[in-house]
């Protein structure tokens, strides 16, 4: 008899192949470039760690690309403003008023996210959008990780990692 020990499993989605990203701006209060409000084409990738279930996988990938696809269509073409930063004041209504030092931006709010950050960068980004996707997702036991990476363009990926299992 042979016995096959497969160990930890990794399974990925890359956000560029499935069409996981979404287009937005944003900016970065004190830095000298990202300061200026401008944009990206940001993708979105996860990946998991476990051992294979009962049913021959570590998880479906149709119900974590739902997810993700749910994330991003909340994201796209949108302004993305940092909800927890000190230096950025944001008053809502029907327009959504922002003063950054002697700056002032005004938009509609329909066209503006305040993300639960003290900054809009991929860094941050990220770590929110993984605890978005461990809210959202039930992951069974045989999962021991999961991690998202947030491209803001191609060769810059910011990642986040969280054990869900020790």
């Amino acid at each position: 008899m042979i016995t096959v020990c497969l160990g930890i499993m990794r399974i990925a989605i890359d956000g560029n192949y499935s069409g996981i990203r979404f287009s937005a701006s944003h900016f970065i209060p004190g830095h000298d470039k990202c300061g200026r409000l401008h944009g990206h084409s940001y993708v979105l990738h996860l990946v998991l760690h476990g051992d294979i279930g009962e049913n021959g996988m570590v998880m479906d990938f149709m119900d974590l690309k739902k997810a993700l696809k749910d994330i991003v269509e909340e994201l796209d073409h949108r302004v993305l403003l940092p909800g927890r930063s000190p230096g950025v004041k944001v008053h809502q209504g029907d327009e959504v008023e922002v003063k950054v030092g002697p700056k002032r931006y005004v938009f509609p709010a329909e066209d503006v996210v305040i993300l639960d950050v003290a900054q809009a960068s991929a860094e941050e980004m990220a770590i929110m959008i993984l605890n978005k996707i461990v809210q959202t997702i039930h992951f069974t036991s045989n999962v021991h990780s999961v991690e998202v990476g947030l491209d803001e363009e191609r060769g810059q990926t910011a990642w986040a990692r969280k054990e869900l299992r020790e």
